[in-house]
């Protein structure tokens, strides 16, 4: 399902907007930075999704632009029969940044989706947008021109966050095979939840309205389904799942809300708060992200900050924009990932290239981040009065002084060689992830010397909200 969180510059403490959120999927994530790349004259992308596809389609190819940009973004192994990689968004060098959301669309909408559907799936559209937008407006029009071109191949519904330094805009896109989608202008004093991602009315009367956007056949398509006929178009109500706000978007909406009225307003501690309250991220968010929507005096010095789970068990670290390298720690490893437990590191397995593993041996010969941080969520579990705030002052501490250091460098008037930015990052990426197995160890420590590890009993959680 996944969860955003944008936040206007004018209720932020340093005047600068917010977009974060998580990935909400069981499979392996893992970090990338894609270089800018140049394509050949004629080359094509497969979009779309497969026959084995929770609701299936065919896959088609599009035409490629002749240049992609450099972006950072979390990729993972599975999600309902959709082709991997996948992505739910993250950061280009132009300031753009994305959230993938799932939002649902009315019944008769799925009913009438296509069994044989053709289109962009949500992730082609993250991560096309993020290859080609220079703006938050412009990924509107890169979205939608690609859905009235191509069509959009649905998994019941859905929603991105497109951001810049400027201004957001929700975007829904719903099931049914007709190309319909809707856009909202997020503005400097808007904060917005989405899980699942909503819009509700809109001006269909107002021409020309610089906050709302939607395809051209939107409402005439309503009227002849009897769906609308005069009156308040609340697209919600009538062509989603007819809920409005869900409840555990009121709760964090209202959180943060009073946290702008505040002297302080809103602070990036406080956004990462968001993302890591146990009453909203458990066992299913498959990685945390906050990007600081901000433009400094160099590309290279745009960034996000990167947990690689749910952050209430693991802790946030800056990758910027103008680095090159991540630590193999944080690439893909065979934990979790879908395919690899039938597969092996072994070329005498060669000639079956199903049987071949995907990840890189020497990756695999390092420690996985998902799977140190997933072990300490689950060490939490066993006493979460115990240890959790524990755990969390510890996050806070280190992210603290990692914010400072972090801002010295975005603050620098000058463009600062990729060798410094990559020797920053991926020194924090590696001490966040000693700190989490240093914690583990302690907290496994305390167990086996106090009532040691229960088998068999009813699996333990944080009580979430949804």
């Amino acid at each position: 399902m996944s969860y955003g969180l944008y936040i206007g510059k004018n209720l932020t403490s340093d005047g600068n907007a917010w977009l974060a959120g998580y990935g909400d999927e069981p499979s392996s994530h893992w970090l990338e930075i894609i270089p800018k790349i140049k394509h050949k004259t004629g080359k094509k992308i497969i979009v779309g999704v497969t026959e084995n596809s929770d609701m299936p389609g065919k896959l088609i190819k599009i035409p490629q632009v002749s240049q992609t940009h450099k972006h950072i973004r979390v990729s993972y192994s599975y999600y309902l029969g959709v082709p991997s990689p996948i992505t739910n968004g993250g950061l280009n060098e132009y300031g753009v940044a994305v959230r993938d959301i799932w939002s649902p669309s009315r019944k008769e909408l799925i009913k009438m989706t296509p069994k044989n559907q053709k289109g962009l799936n949500y992730s082609d559209l993250a991560r096309i947008v993020l290859e080609r937008a220079k703006s938050a407006r412009e990924a509107v029009t890169i979205a939608s021109k690609l859905i009235k071109k191509y069509g959009e191949s649905t998994y019941g519904g859905n929603s991105h966050i497109f951001a810049d330094s400027k201004e957001a805009w929700v975007m829904i896109q719903f099931a049914g095979g007709k190309s319909l989608w809707v856009a909202e202008r997020l503005g400097p004093n808007t904060i917005r939840a989405s899980r699942p991602g909503y819009i509700e009315e809109i001006p269909i009367n107002e021409k020309n309205n610089p906050n709302f956007l939607y395809s051209k056949n939107l409402i005439k398509f309503c009227r002849n389904k009897g769906w609308y006929s005069k009156g308040s178009f609340n697209v919600n109500k009538i062509l989603g799942d007819k809920k409005g706000k869900w409840k555990g978007v009121k709760w964090i909406e209202n959180k943060m809300k009073k946290l702008s009225k505040k002297s302080g307003k809103i602070k990036l501690k406080d956004v990462m708060w968001a993302i890591r309250t146990p009453k909203l991220t458990g066992d299913t968010a498959g990685y945390g992200q906050v990007v600081p929507l901000i433009d400094p005096s160099h590309n290279n010095l745009r960034m996000l900050w990167h947990s690689p789970i749910g952050a209430v068990a693991s802790p946030f670290s800056p990758v910027f924009i103008g680095q090159t390298k991540i630590p193999e720690e944080f690439m893909m490893h065979r934990y979790l990932t879908v395919g690899e437990s039938h597969r092996f590191s072994d070329e005498r397995k060669k000639e079956n290239i199903d049987t071949l593993s995907l990840v890189d041996q020497g990756i695999e010969s390092t420690i996985s981040a998902v799977y140190e941080c997933k072990r300490l969520f689950y060490l939490i579990l066993q006493n979460k009065k115990k240890f959790h705030s524990n755990i969390i002052k510890a996050f806070e501490k280190r992210e603290k002084k990692l914010i400072n250091k972090t801002s010295k460098i975005i603050k620098a008037n000058k463009n600062l060689p990729k060798n410094k930015l990559n020797n920053f990052s991926v020194h924090e990426l590696r001490q966040g992830l000693k700190l989490v197995q240093n914690l583990s160890k302690n907290i496994e420590k305390h167990i086996r010397n106090t009532k040691g590890f229960s088998k068999n009993i009813r699996l333990k959680s944080f009580n979430q909200i949804w």
